[in-house]
């Protein structure tokens, strides 16, 4: 929604940007069931290779967590054409970078390469997905790594098990209770057929989702891509009936203590619909107007005029089936936890009886126009973009339609999403303390 009180070069420039920002794709699937997604982009000699596997933490069985994050760095141990501890000496001699990430619903790895290496990216992930080494040794040398990963990140970073409590206190059925790196009992018990019954379940051609981004000549990409992936054998269908979570009707108090923090943090955190949802959409409008940037609702008055909070967030976190609401705060000086809440709550009750000011609203549509321009910035960005927006919300054009949806956003559906997700009785308190000496 663009404001009539916009400057004509404001007008100007947010018609530049959304021309700029139209991603001309064309997409298809091989016989074995594998999406393929190409995007052409001439204009600088670089391109990245990327695919997307439809597993994530949500996959996991009970008693066996963390095998998706397991798997982003198992499947970097090598293949039969590729010597184990080879895999990023090649990538980078042909002058490219690569990395994985995981998640609790996608499990996505890529190469940018100089656009002549094409060929190279495109056998590198065939050669990952055909056949990759999975034997004691590799899966041994990746539990430490995962391991001194887990104590980096989580069990020695303050407040690094923020998201195990959260989920804790919001998930009770649905997998997204455990958290994405998993329980390191889990995998030091889990056996080798194990891993390789997930592998063979899970990273198939008809669960996964290859982009090709760059600078590219569409004709000679299709056949490279006929050649590395199309004899590739399908994988069994993969059938996901996850348990639903109840409605959460009643709020409810949970108490974590975190050895490596000296300050008290407190989380009001709500269960929300998935990012397929226009509800998911408005909720990020919501989450940035209370917390982002310092002139923003919260902000502004608990950290910056009345001094009664050293931090505070609101975020909406999307995901795939269920998503989350959380506040997070930390208290300056002698604030209470019952004095922050009170707070909060007041500008949440503001959102659900009155409708923010149009100069607001109008910051946050820039907001978001300026994120939605950042996102697809770089060819990694829009490859990024493109996998997800397929895999996770089933309409790859959302890489240019989605904008539309926010800015189709009105101040009243602000208000309503308030009311509708975010009172008190459908909370969880989470008090994440200092542990006792």
């Amino acid at each position: 929604m663009i404001k009539k009180s916009f400057s004509a070069f404001g007008l100007l420039l947010l018609g530049v940007l959304s021309q700029a920002q139209e991603i001309k794709f064309e997409e298809y699937d091989l016989p074995n069931g594998m999406h393929v997604i190409l995007h052409q982009d001439n204009k600088a000699p670089v391109v990245t290779t990327a695919v997307m596997y439809h597993v994530g933490a949500k996959d996991e069985i009970a008693n066996r967590t963390g095998f998706a994050h397991f798997f982003e760095h198992l499947l970097f141990e090598g293949t039969p054409n590729i010597k184990r501890g080879e895999w990023m000496k090649i990538v980078g001699a042909n002058g490219g970078s690569n990395n994985a990430n995981t998640s609790d619903d996608r499990t996505y790895y890529y190469e940018t390469f100089p656009s002549n290496n094409l060929q190279l990216g495109l056998w590198m992930e065939s050669e990952r997905l055909r056949h990759p080494v999975i034997n004691q040794i590799g899966v041994d040398t990746q539990n430490e790594v995962v391991k001194e990963e887990k104590r980096l990140r989580v069990d020695n970073q303050p407040y690094g098990n923020i998201m195990k409590a959260i989920k804790t206190g919001l998930f009770k059925k649905h997998p997204y209770k455990s958290t994405t790196i998993g329980e390191m009992e889990d995998l030091d018990s889990a056996t080798l057929e194990e891993f390789k019954t997930f592998f063979k379940k899970y990273y198939v051609p008809n669960n996964a989702t290859l982009v090709v981004a760059g600078d590219i000549n569409p004709a000679e990409t299709k056949k490279m891509i006929e050649t590395y992936f199309a004899g590739i054998p399908k994988g069994e269908p993969i059938v996901r009936n996850f348990p639903q979570e109840d409605p959460i009707t009643k709020e409810s108090v949970l108490t974590f203590t975190d050895p490596n923090i000296q300050l008290p943090a407190y989380l009001y955190t709500y269960r929300t619909p998935g990012n397929k949802t226009r509800d998911s959409k408005v909720l990020d409008l919501v989450s940035s107007y209370l917390s982002t940037g310092k002139s923003s609702v919260l902000y502004k008055k608990l950290v910056d005029e009345e001094k009664k909070a050293l931090e505070v967030q609101a975020i909406n976190l999307g995901q795939e089936d269920y998503s989350v609401f959380a506040f997070f705060t930390i208290p300056l000086g002698t604030t209470t936890e019952a004095t922050l809440r009170a707070d909060i709550d007041a500008e949440v009750k503001k959102l659900q009886t009155t409708l923010i000011s149009e100069e607001d609203f109008q910051k946050l549509q820039n907001q978001f126009e300026n994120q939605f321009v950042n996102a697809n910035s770089s060819i990694q960005g829009i490859a990024g973009s493109l996998a997800t927006y397929h895999v996770l919300q089933g309409d790859t054009n959302l890489i240019n339609k989605e904008i539309e949806i926010y800015r189709n956003i009105t101040r009243e559906d602000i208000r309503e999403a308030a009311k509708k997700y975010l009172n008190s009785n459908q909370r969880v308190i989470v008090n994440y303390l200092p542990e006792k000496k």
